[in-house]
């Protein structure tokens, strides 16, 4: 019953994520019309224009079809992994995408790691320093990180530890997976800074929270070893308000790449966004809005796996909702 109440309740997740997915691909190809200028303009971007030219291209895109028969087109074209040529380049938006996005994913991924594996310990700490000089100290820091936009973070490491000291490399993604990773150590901590100090103020709030409750006082009064009180009865029924943003942090953190990898002059997807956006390559970023989307979508569905291992009557019990 347990296993089939799980299954109901992932299937009914997906089957609403999947929704959310085409109505934001329904905006996303509605770019396309609010974009300002007539339709072929600005396909044909900076091209030259002849009669010919427009004719062909009101065929190849189906302009002369109503809208909700070309976004149906394109929807087909999109599940396909078809998601239209570049304007600028003449190539297709998925391959521009798939040769870029594996230096962007693995970045955020970096720059999740360590907000995670420095976030939550320092939160934990706090909560049982609370109203401490630690924990003044660990949220004033909280505080500046949340403050201060990752691309600013990113010039301040870039001339302290790569300019000045000379311990990391200035620019560029290396080679390897060695050299890669300490090229990318520098933008993911500036990517990571914020998120950080976002995870440790959740962290904080509610491990604060659960250090009140009086199992935990029975815990400690049974000569339940610290550790295991904190980490087992502790921050185990913590996790949930934490998890909850862990999907919409990982999304931010994949997204919030784009702007990191200008600072470090790095080939991902912000620098191909940055180029589509000035050229009006509606296609591109078409492509990237609808990319974002998704990823944002995935990582909440892998938030709500996570749930069925921290909480499963929890998460059963909405399945069956």
């Amino acid at each position: 019953m347990r296993a089939r109440s799980i299954a109901i309740f992932l299937i009914r997740r997906a089957l609403a994520l999947l929704v959310l997915l085409v109505l934001i691909s329904f905006l996303v190809f509605g770019l396309l019309y609010l974009a300002p200028g007539n339709a072929v303009q600005v396909l044909l971007g900076t091209h030259p224009s002849s009669p010919a030219i427009v004719a062909a291209m009101t065929a190849k895109y189906h302009l002369n079809d109503s809208f909700i028969q070309q976004y149906l087109l394109w929807l087909q074209g999109a599940s396909h992994l078809n998601l239209g040529v570049s304007i600028q380049t003449g190539q297709t938006v998925t391959s521009l995408i798939s040769s870029r996005i594996g230096l962007t994913v693995f970045l955020g991924l970096y720059a999740f790691v360590i907000a995670v594996a420095a976030g939550v310990p320092g939160g934990v700490i706090a909560a049982m320093r609370s109203r401490t000089v630690a924990d003044r100290a660990i949220v004033g820091v909280s505080l500046l990180g949340v403050s201060v936009p990752a691309f600013v973070s990113g010039v301040f490491l870039l001339y302290l530890l790569a300019i000045h000291a000379g311990w990391f490399p200035v620019y560029g993604p290396g080679s390897g997976f060695p050299d890669e990773l300490w090229h990318l150590t520098l933008p993911a901590l500036a990517l990571a800074f914020g998120v950080m100090a976002l995870i440790v103020k959740l962290t904080r709030a509610a491990m604060v929270t659960v250090l009140e409750q009086d199992y935990i006082a029975f815990a400690r009064a049974r000569g339940v070893a610290p550790a295991r009180v904190i980490v087992r009865h502790g921050l185990r029924n913590a996790l949930g308000p934490i998890v909850t943003a862990g999907g919409l942090i990982l999304g931010v953190v994949l997204t919030g790449a784009v702007l990191v990898e200008q600072v470090f002059a790095l080939p991902g997807i912000g620098s191909l966004l940055i180029t589509a956006v000035s050229t009006k390559d509606v296609p591109v970023v078409q492509g990237f809005t609808l990319l974002a989307a998704a990823l944002l979508i995935g990582a909440n569905f892998l938030i709500d796996l996570c749930y069925l291992f921290i909480d499963p009557q929890i998460t059963a019990g909405r399945g069956l909702a």
